[in-house]
C-alpha cells in the first residue's frame, strides 16, 4: 500500500520542475517566434510600408549630421588635425559591427534591433542588458542633438533678425542656462511627425536628409578656399592617445546607423532591403564625414576649435568674411539636426515597442493606434522624457554616456551573430559576414578598445545605468516576461 502522505515522487507522480534562476536567465526566444510576432502590438498592426530607399534615408537620417555639426568641436581639441583619422577609426569600428548587423537584420527582420537579436541568441537577461543599452544609446542621443539643434537655431536667428535666445532659455544648467527650449522644441516637433504614422515620417526624414546632405557639399566647396596647408602640420600633436579619445567620442556620430534594423516590421521587403539599406548608409555617412572633418581642420587651426556646436557656422564665416554663408549653412542645419532628433526618436520608439511585446516593460509601449499604425502612447512618453533631459542635461555628459551604451550592445551584436552562426547554421540569410568569426571578432575588439578610452565618469554614469536596469528587471520585466512560467495559481 502506497503512502498517501509520501513526497509526490515516492507515489509515482510526475512533478514539474520550476526552471533554475539561471535557466530562467538564458531562456531564448526562437527566431521563428520572433518573425511570427512580426508588427503585433496591443490594440494593432504596424504597417509595412518602407522600401530600401526610406530604410536608406532613415538611417542617414539617423546618423548624418550629428557629428559633423554638433560634436566637430569638442573632437578636434582632442586629436588636432588627426580627427580625419579619428572619423576612420570609429568608422571602422561602425563598419565590423555593421556587417553583424547587416547579417541579422536579414535573418531576424524585427523591430527590436540588437535586443531582439541578443534574445534569440543569448537569452533574456542579455537581451535584457542590450535593450537597456539601447534605451541609452536612441533616448539619450535624441537629447543630445536636440541641444545641438538649439546652438544652429541661435546662429540662424542672428544672422537673419540679429537676436539670439537668452542664455537662460538655450542652454541647460551647468552650461550658463536655466532651460533649453529649443532642444524642448525640436523633440516636440519631431513626436507630431511620428503620431502621422511611419510612412508621413519617412517622407519628411527624405526631404531632410537631401537638405543635409547639400549643405554639406555646400560647406566643402567654400571651406576649400580657405585650406592653409599649415594648419596639418603636426597632425598627431597629442599621440594615438588623442585620435583614440576623439574616436570615441566621434563614434557617438555613427550612433543611428543601425535605425534601419529598428524598422524591421514596417519594411515591405526587411529580409532583402535591412541589410542593404545599413551598408550604403554607413558607406555615404563615412565618406561625408571625413570629406568634411578634413576641410574644417585645414581651413582653421586646431587650436582655435573650442567646443560650440556651431563649430561649421563659424568656419563658413571666418572663411567668407560674411555672415550670409554661416546663416545659410546654419538654415541648412537647423534642418538637418533635426531630422538625426526624428528618426533616433523613430528608433527608440520601436525598440520599446518590441520589448513591451515580450512584456519586459509595461504593455503601453506596444499599443498601437488602429488608424495610423504608430505606437502613439510610446512616442508621447519617449519624446516628453527625451524632451525634458535635453532641457536639463549638457550635451558633453549626453554624447560620452550615449557612446559608451551603444558600444556595449554593438560588442553583443559581433557575440549574437557568431553564436547563431553555430546554433542555426542552416537558417536562411541574404547576407552574410565575410571571413566570419575573424571580422565579428575585430567588431567586438574595435568596441571594448573605444570604451576603454571614455573617461572614469562615463563609465561610473555607465555602471549606475546598467545597476538601474538590472534592478529594474528583476522587479519587474523578469516576472512579467512572456516565456516566464505561469504562477501556480494560473496552472
Amino acid at each position: 500500500m502506497i503512502d498517501q502522505g509520501a513526497p509526490p515522487q515516492e507515489r509515482g507522480q510526475t512533478v514539474a520542475r520550476t526552471p533554475g534562476l539561471g535557466a530562467r536567465l538564458m531562456r531564448r526566444k526562437p527566431v521563428e517566434v520572433l518573425v511570427a510576432e512580426g508588427g503585433q502590438g496591443e490594440g494593432g498592426t504596424l504597417r509595412r510600408s518602407l522600401g530600401l530607399w526610406q530604410l536608406t534615408m532613415i538611417s542617414i537620417g539617423a546618423t548624418l549630421g550629428t557629428g559633423i555639426f554638433v560634436v566637430l568641436g569638442e573632437a578636434v581639441p582632442k586629436a588636432g588635425p588627426a580627427v580625419t583619422l579619428s572619423f576612420v577609426i570609429a568608422g571602422l569600428t561602425a563598419l565590423f559591427s555593421a556587417l553583424s548587423y547587416a547579417e541579422l537584420a536579414g535573418t531576424i527582420p524585427v523591430a527590436g534591433s540588437s535586443y531582439s537579436y541578443a534574445y534569440a541568441t543569448m537569452g533574456e537577461l542579455i537581451a535584457w542588458v542590450c535593450g537597456w543599452c539601447l534605451v541609452l544609446e536612441y533616448g539619450v542621443s535624441v537629447a543630445a542633438v536636440a541641444v545641438g539643434w538649439g546652438e544652429y537655431l541661435n546662429e540662424l536667428l542672428d544672422g537673419t533678425i540679429g537676436v539670439t535666445l537668452p542664455d537662460a532659455l538655450s542652454a541647460p544648467p551647468g552650461d550658463g542656462g536655466v532651460f533649453n527650449l529649443p532642444a524642448l522644441i525640436v523633440v516636440l516637433l519631431a513626436m507630431a511627425f511620428l503620431l502621422g504614422g511611419a510612412r508621413e515620417s519617412a517622407r519628411a526624414n527624405t526631404v531632410m536628409v537631401a537638405v543635409k546632405i547639400a549643405a554639406l557639399v555646400l560647406f566643402c566647396a567654400i571651406g576649400v578656399q580657405g585650406l592653409r596647408s599649415g594648419n596639418y602640420e603636426h597632425f598627431m600633436p597629442l599621440g594615438m592617445s588623442g585620435v583614440s579619445a576623439a574616436g570615441a567620442t566621434l563614434f557617438f556620430s555613427y550612433i543611428g546607423f543601425d535605425a534601419a534594423s529598428t524598422a524591421g516590421e514596417e519594411a515591405k521587403d526587411a529580409q532583402r532591403d535591412l541589410p542593404r539599406a545599413i551598408m550604403l548608409s554607413l558607406v555615404i555617412v563615412t565618406a561625408l564625414y571625413v570629406l568634411v572633418a578634413a576641410v574644417a581642420v585645414g581651413a582653421k587651426p586646431w587650436r582655435q576649435f573650442n567646443d560650440s556646436e556651431a563649430a561649421l557656422a563659424q568656419i563658413m564665416r571666418d572663411v567668407t568674411g560674411q555672415g550670409f554663408w554661416a546663416t545659410l549653412l546654419a538654415a541648412c542645419a537647423v534642418i538637418a539636426i533635426a531630422s538625426v532628433v526624428l528618426t533616433v526618436l523613430y528608433g527608440q520608439t520601436r525598440i520599446l515597442f518590441a520589448m513591451s511585446r515580450d512584456g519586459l516593460v509595461p504593455k503601453v509601449f506596444s499599443r498601437v493606434h488602429p488608424k495610423t499604425g504608430a505606437p502613439r502612447a510610446n512616442t508621447v512618453i519617449v519624446s516628453l522624457f527625451c524632451g525634458v533631459l535635453a532641457a536639463a542635461v549638457p550635451l558633453g555628459q549626453l554624447a560620452d554616456a550615449t557612446s559608451i551604451g551603444t558600444l556595449f550592445a554593438f560588442a553583443l551584436v559581433n557575440v549574437a551573430v557568431v553564436v547563431l552562426r553555430r546554433t542555426r547554421p542552416q537558417m536562411n540569410r541574404t547576407f552574410r559576414v565575410p571571413l566570419s568569426p575573424l571580422l565579428p571578432a575585430l567588431g567586438f575588439a574595435f568596441c571594448v578598445w573605444m570604451m576603454g578610452s571614455l573617461s572614469t565618469v562615463t563609465w561610473v554614469v555607465f555602471g549606475v545605468w546598467m545597476a538601474v536596469g538590472l534592478v529594474v528587471y528583476f522587479l519587474y520585466g523578469h516576472r512579467r516576461s512572456r516565456l516566464a512560467p505561469p504562477a501556480p495559481s494560473e496552472k
